[in-house]
């Protein structure tokens, strides 16, 4: 059984590595975000643009190259890396650390999550307690749900197992370079293996093999 962050992600490709050191399981990593943040930012460290009529709070890193586009709100502690487009409408609330050459579009909800490099958020999507790899691509309308309707702990179901988290939050765990198609939901808990794709209007539970493409049974 393989859940170990590098099983999913390029760790080369996340400018802050450091931060999956001693993680077993892959989503643990989002019990660190918080506790990781307040310790690499103690205030705001602007090297793009935060455009007039954008809204940041807290400490923040943003990169050299990114902007930040007005209408725009973010809730920092926040690290945001090189050339990085978080465009007009965009909500960005705590805990959120963005890989550099990625996109977070407009009516776009990010938080306590990890992008790596190249990620597109671009069109309408939650992102929440989530981690999303190297070239990972959510279309528009796509929601990472991140918490059960009964509030209950959330669990992984792998190879007729069912492995506890210990988390109440866990949204998704979207392995390099992989596709959600627009207007899919992934349940709480949802694991996606390298380069798989899920297709377009898609209700997804559960765990997706490596290069394993799912879709919607009335889909044809």
């Amino acid at each position: 059984m393989k859940l170990r962050p590098e099983d999913f992600l390029d760790l080369e490709q996340c400018e802050l590595a450091e931060i999956f050191e001693g993680v077993n399981f892959v989503w643990e990593v989002l019990k660190k975000i918080g506790s990781f943040l307040k310790e690499k930012l103690h205030c705001f460290s602007v090297e793009g643009q935060i455009m007039q009529g954008a809204h940041v709070l807290g400490p923040i890193h943003l990169g050299a190259g990114s902007v930040i586009e007005p209408g725009a709100v973010i809730k920092g502690p926040c690290w945001i890396g090189k050339d990085v487009q978080v465009r007009a409408g965009a909500y960005i609330r705590e805990n959120v650390i963005i890989g550099s050459c990625s996109v977070v579009g407009n009516s776009c909800e990010l938080k306590n999550c990890i992008l790596l490099r190249n990620c597109e958020v671009p069109h309408f999507n939650y992102v929440g307690d989530s981690v999303l790899g190297f070239r990972a691509h959510l279309g528009a309308g796509v929601i990472l749900s991140n918490i059960r309707l009964d509030r209950a702990e959330i669990y992984i179901n792998l190879e007729g197992r069912r492995i506890g988290t210990g988390m109440v939050k866990l949204g998704a765990i979207v392995g390099d370079h992989c596709e959600v198609g627009c207007n899919s939901v992934l349940n709480p808990g949802s694991i996606l293996g390298r380069n798989s794709r899920i297709l377009p209007l898609t209700n997804w539970r559960g765990y997706l093999p490596e290069g394993t493409v799912s879709k919607n049974s009335s889909i044809r």
